[in-house]
């Protein structure tokens, strides 16, 4: 007789979740950014690596293997044959085709099937400031399919664009975004990067009458379960975490003799896992009714 899933059994206080993301061998993005904090504030946490490259795609090269619509569901279907398919969340990230989205779609379906209090945290990766990483065709994917099916939905200012039809450019354009995204169906909303004359913004929404991108939507998504009716300490610790974090980042490449505008930086997870844990709140939140 096999052991019992711990897990499943004797479920941690915040949850179980699933993570459909990407990997990289070396770095830290997607699954690989997401996973071991989220594990810090007591989420079990499976990950699904829709990709795994030798390193992220800002070097000059990569290698490595991008995971199909139909490897991702003989994963599913091998957690349900071993009834392992009980979550509380389900966390994605990038993706890169319309036929593993579609899959991601019925995976969303499946775990409702099994969990209907399911909790969808989107990050809708499609590109920033004006660049689009995906294949067009993934816009209206999103919008019409992904949008409606989320329960919080992280994307920055470009993506926030793509979803709603409208430039955002000040603060009340930020709000209307969010409001417009509410009416197509997440309780939950945050523009996690909005940029207002060089002042950047974080701008979050949550509709409570309806019940560095990959690593922002991770620590939103675990503070939001220990405040679940309170999005503006949640977003205080997050962003409070996510700046600790970068500032040990460049002050390490400094002390390495190394201009960190120069090139993109592997950012210091590890390192600063006691400000993910337990940040100190240095940004507050300001409300708007």
């Amino acid at each position: 007789m096999a052991p019992p899933i711990l897990s499943l059994v004797l479920p941690s206080e915040t949850g179980r979740v699933l993570s459909i993301q990407s990997h990289t061998v070396q770095g830290y993005v997607g699954n690989k950014s997401a996973v071991f904090p989220l594990q810090l504030l007591g989420y079990d946490v499976d990950p699904i690596n829709s990709v795994q490259f030798s390193n992220h795609t800002g070097y000059p090269t990569f290698k490595g293997q991008v995971l199909n619509g139909q490897q991702l569901w003989e994963l599913i279907e091998g957690l349900e044959g071993n009834d392992l398919l009980y979550y509380t969340h389900l966390l994605t990230g990038y993706i890169g085709s319309v036929s593993f989205l579609d899959t991601v779609l019925e995976v969303v379906s499946k775990l409702r099937s099994v969990n209907p209090k399911l909790i969808y945290v989107c990050d809708p990766v499609m590109g920033d400031e004006g660049k689009l990483y995906v294949p067009q065709e993934l816009i209206s994917v999103y919008r019409e399919r992904v949008v409606p099916v989320a329960s919080m939905l992280t994307p920055n200012q470009f993506e926030a664009e793509l979803l709603t039809g409208f430039r955002i450019q000040s603060e009340d354009d930020g709000r209307k975004a969010c409001n417009f995204l509410h009416e197509a169906g997440p309780s939950k909303v945050v523009i996690t990067s909005i940029n207002i004359d060089g002042t950047l913004l974080l701008i979050g929404s949550h509709e409570k009458e309806k019940g560095t991108g990959d690593l922002m939507t991770a620590l939103l998504l675990g503070w939001s379960n220990k405040y679940p009716d309170n999005l503006e300490i949640t977003a205080e610790l997050a962003v409070s975490s996510l700046q600790a974090l970068l500032q040990r980042t460049l002050n390490d490449y400094k002390s390495a003799g190394h201009d960190p505008r120069s090139t993109s930086l592997e950012i210091r997870l590890i390192q600063s896992q006691d400000d993910i844990r337990s940040p100190e709140i240095t940004f507050k939140a300001e409300i708007y009714s």
